[in-house]
């Protein structure tokens, strides 16, 4: 018996280094940076690590500040982009980030990255803050209408996602989930594919893809996003800042964010081709580009003159906000 437990363990133990050196050589799953929490309760990437997305086709590094992004030589002149999964673009090469792209579109001003995946719109706000130390021009912040609701405690508690407690009137920041157990998984790939595809969740997916539709009801948060409007003019500067709306976005939810004070941008993705993969929902590096050009455009009327190139005619749609 002794025997066969010690042939079986090692099997296991065989079998393990296979599967390790497997997932590590065809990058069967993808890196991701370990994060910290700062002082501003904010989460951040620990500064200079590097890795690969899934195939290994491309590699992802994290910048001083803790975030993904390249740093430009001066903090001259300087805008920030602060965004979610969009933004923080691990699916991508390093070239089809939006500060390249924008600086190689005004190369008289500088640009900063500063996102990560599951950023509400009130942490985008928190972060803003967080990067006035830099003391930027200006701060575009991309949305989606998730970005608003997934804010508000209200609506709905989401405890790693930092939201706004408005019946308090405080901001309440997000917690890191699984930090401990993801971190002890970090550096042993293969535990980690495994934790990704855990047998329960692919249970759970199948049990809902096979699920009887039902018709979906959107409920109606628009006292909340009135009260979220309230709130965020109450205890941050909206002058300095500009709102970029991702394609199709619904228009009473802009009305809202320009009542607040912001200036907008809304991109447009209509007779521009298809701006996501097939497979994901987020921008190809073709849409990452479009997304840019039209901001550039934009970014004309809110900078000094003399800063700015003088531009040529478009053939872009821009819809002016």
């Amino acid at each position: 018996m002794g025997k066969f437990l010690f042939k079986f363990i090692m099997f296991l133990l065989g079998g393990f280094v296979v599967g390790e050196v497997v997932v590590r050589v065809f990058y069967l799953t993808s890196e991701v940076p370990k994060r910290y929490l700062d002082a501003g309760n904010i989460q951040r990437y620990s500064p200079k690590q590097q890795g690969y997305w899934k195939g290994g086709n491309h590699g992802w590094a994290t910048n001083e500040l803790g975030w993904t992004g390249t740093l430009p030589k001066s903090y001259d002149n300087l805008i920030t982009i602060i965004g979610d999964s969009f933004i923080e673009n691990f699916m991508n090469p390093a070239d089809c980030h939006q500060d390249l792209l924008l600086k190689a579109r005004i190369p008289e001003m500088n640009f900063v990255e500063a996102a990560r995946s599951g950023v509400s719109f009130i942490e985008a706000m928190e972060i803003a803050n967080s990067m006035d130390s830099l003391k930027p021009n200006l701060h575009l912040i991309y949305v989606n209408p998730a970005d608003f609701t997934e804010s508000v405690r209200e609506i709905r508690v989401q405890p790693d996602i930092t939201q706004v407690d408005l019946t308090n009137k405080k901001v309440v920041a997000g917690i890191m989930k699984s930090a401990k157990l993801k971190s002890m998984l970090y550096n042993v790939k293969f535990a980690y594919y495994l934790f990704q595809r855990f047998p329960l969740n692919e249970i759970k997916f199948n049990m809902a893809a096979h699920a009887p539709a039902k018709p979906i009801q959107q409920p109606d948060h628009s006292n909340h996003m009135k009260s979220l409007m309230q709130f965020v003019t109450e205890k941050y500067n909206v002058e300095n800042k500009i709102i970029v709306f991702h394609p199709n976005l619904p228009e009473t939810l802009k009305q809202e964010v320009r009542a607040a004070g912001f200036k907008t941008i809304s991109l447009d993705s209509k007779n521009q081709g298809d701006w996501t993969f097939a497979y994901d929902h987020h921008w190809t590096c073709y849409g990452h580009s479009q997304a840019a050009e039209q901001v550039s455009l934009h970014l004309q009327k809110w900078l000094p003159s003399t800063q700015l190139p003088k531009y040529g005619a478009s053939n872009l749609p821009v819809e002016i906000d």
